[in-house]
């Protein structure tokens, strides 16, 4: 019998196999059949998108996103600055001002209240050097009565709001009506002397034309009412409320109620001086208010949507 000359094919093989795995490494073949179906059956991984702005996807190192395409994110908006502070101690600036400058004007005028337009025009031109003096202290007057009373109404309001609220209509009405309408008096005779204009002419357009126009009466009236029931109003809200002195507002209420009955010019200037006094309780209670007593925080401006 015929016998090969090669081994058996089996050793053939591992010979073979030996000599390729010595050269080429190990020979990875396909995976079993079982671990291919669990390959199969498994879920693929989901790879992280990115989520990244468009902004930033050609942003290079060191520069900065354009604002404009990054304003519809988040972007904090700065807070409103806070002024209650500066209101707050303007007002308690102002408010004893116009009672102290209508007192001077009353200490310095040289004539009644009461006196006629001719003899007004008479007594300023025999002191001319006085004239601008009062035209000053009658402007602060005129100016500042409004935010001055609106002082006292800010101070009083919490403290007794009933009262405070009649008192600033009744005063309020009259120094509006009284600063816009009344266009005769003294600042009349100032301009007559000033300006060197006809005395009789003047004076028959004050007593014949101005103190019989309606609205000249009514507003005087006006004027008159909140001076007098107004201020005593606001006097004793000042006083009810218990921010001030009690004092303090006795003395706006006495001074406001008896300024026009006093006689005499200089006795009028002095009840004026104590009318300012009691203005001056304002200026205690609000330079003693906290700010938030005073007014609302202010907001934050609305962003659109």
């Amino acid at each position: 019998m015929r016998q090969s000359s090669g081994p058996p094919a089996p050793m053939t093989m591992g010979v073979y196999s030996h000599l390729v795995r010595e050269h080429l490494g190990p020979i990875r073949g396909p995976a079993p059949t079982t671990a291919g179906v669990s390959a199969r059956q498994a879920p693929k991984r989901r790879e992280p998108q990115d989520e990244r702005h468009p902004s930033e996807d050609t942003m290079h190192p060191g520069t900065r996103p354009d604002p404009a395409t990054t304003s519809d994110r988040t972007s904090p908006t700065a807070r409103p600055r806070d002024v209650r502070g500066f209101w707050r101690v303007l007002l308690a600036v102002i408010a004893p001002l116009p009672m102290l400058a209508q007192a001077v004007y009353y200490l310095l005028n040289p004539i009644d209240g009461g006196a006629s337009f001719a003899e007004t025009v008479t007594a300023y031109t025999a002191n001319q050097q006085l004239l601008d003096v009062l035209r000053l202290a009658g402007a602060v007057f005129v100016v500042g009565l409004p935010a001055a009373t609106f002082a006292v109404i800010w101070a009083a309001r919490r403290g007794a709001p009933r009262l405070t609220s009649f008192g600033a209509f009744i005063s309020l009405l009259g120094s509006f009506s009284g600063i816009a309408l009344i266009t005769g008096g003294d600042p009349l005779a100032y301009y007559t002397v000033r300006s060197g204009l006809d005395v009789g002419v003047m004076t028959k357009l004050s007593d014949d034309v101005l103190e019989n126009d309606p609205v000249q009466m009514v507003a005087g009236l006006l004027f008159i009412v909140g001076i007098v029931i107004g201020l005593l109003l606001l006097g004793l809200a000042l006083w009810r409320s218990r921010v001030a002195p009690a004092w303090t507002g006795f003395a706006l209420a006495v001074g406001g109620f008896t300024h026009p009955f006093l006689p005499g010019h200089v006795a009028q200037g002095v009840g004026l001086l104590v009318a300012a006094a009691g203005f001056a309780g304002a200026s205690y209670a609000l330079l003693r208010m906290r700010n938030d007593d005073f007014d609302l925080p202010p907001l934050r401006p609305a962003t659109s949507k």
